[in-house]
């Protein structure tokens, strides 16, 4: 039986679509919806469309990949429906089916397992463009503290099931960088990436989890995973949400903006919830394991490799800069050149 998700080619990706428009249209007959249309978003982790309707109301389906159980999906679920009951938040949140039903299967083309679904409630808003202000930097700090602060107050079931991001999911994306790394990478450059990794799993390793630091975060907060109306930041795609420490997930949201405004962003953070004193460190450490996290993510993909030559100069230039005990969070830091 071969996995729904299988795009290894162009000519595999364009049969998946198709698979995947074919899933969808079955699936949303097994909802109480009146629909007017459906627009197909992207193809990542999930396939996802965007279901307009002639109400206010709008929803996002998800054609889920084979690498999340049904339990792992269902888990997600719960944890978006207690973050929902925050008087401070507004997170997508699943919808049941017309039997009640919050994860699917689906039937699809003979030899391919069943598809998982879901259906989310759509959150309203805008994709940031271009630069940020001050006062975005600084709502995403307070947003990423709401969430931290809710995630505490959840009380998972016994079958909650999510994945933990650490030391072990970190040497598994350099296992498969291995694979790939010689499309973008030097021998000089893959060296720099495996001593930088070396050094993350040394201070990962030293580290001690406590529930001021430690719990549920989104995994995923980057700035193209919020959405903005009113300057205000509304997280969505929560399908990497799991165990980590909370300086990870910010480190996935600074990743993207200036040293200003990832100082503004902490401050914001910290009108909430106040950070230890000896932060910067630890950040700095979650800062270049997103990074390179990130890199080993689209490293398998040919589409990306242009892209991650680009990105070269910048993700050097920072990883020397971590491995020499440089600060850098706050710096500006020039590009390096890269053979």
């Amino acid at each position: 039986m071969n996995d729904f998700f299988r795009f290894d080619t162009d000519e595999e990706r364009r049969a998946l679509l198709i698979r995947a428009r074919k899933v969808a249209l079955s699936a949303i007959r097994k909802y109480d919806l009146e629909w007017d249309n459906i627009q197909f978003i992207q193809l990542s982790d999930t396939i996802t469309y965007k279901i307009e309707t002639s109400t206010d109301n709008n929803y996002l389906l998800r054609i889920h990949s084979d690498r999340l159980s049904r339990e792992e999906i269902r888990s997600e679920l719960l944890l978006l429906q207690a973050l929902n009951k925050s008087k401070d938040l507004k997170v997508p949140e699943g919808m049941a089916n017309c039997d009640g039903i919050y994860v699917l299967d689906i039937e699809t083309e003979t030899g391919y397992r069943r598809p998982y679904i879901t259906m989310m409630r759509w959150i309203e808003g805008e994709k940031a463009a271009g630069e940020f202000t001050d006062s975005q930097a600084y709502n995403m700090g307070v947003l990423m503290s709401r969430l931290h602060e809710a995630a505490k107050d959840f009380n998972p079931p016994s079958d909650f099931v999510r994945p933990t991001w650490g030391v072990e999911s970190f040497k598994r994306e350099m296992a498969k960088l291995e694979r790939y790394y010689e499309r973008f990478l030097s021998e000089e450059g893959w060296k720099l990436y495996q001593d930088a990794a070396e050094k993350v799993v040394s201070q990962l390793t030293t580290m001690h989890p406590s529930e001021h630091n430690y719990g549920l975060i989104h995994a995923d907060l980057h700035t193209g995973n919020m959405v903005f109306e009113d300057n205000q930041p509304y997280p969505i795609d929560f399908g990497r949400c799991g165990y980590g420490y909370y300086l990870y997930d910010m480190a996935g949201t600074i990743l993207e903006l200036w040293p200003k405004h990832r100082w503004m962003l902490v401050q914001g953070y910290e009108s909430i919830r106040k950070l230890e004193t000896d932060y910067i460190r630890d950040l700095e450490c979650f800062f270049v394991m997103f990074m390179i996290e990130n890199t080993c993510h689209h490293s398998s993909d040919p589409r990306e490799t242009t892209s991650l030559i680009d990105e070269q100069k910048y993700a050097q230039a920072y990883i020397r800069e971590y491995l020499n005990g440089n600060p850098f969070l706050f710096e500006v830091i020039e590009p390096v050149n890269v053979d």
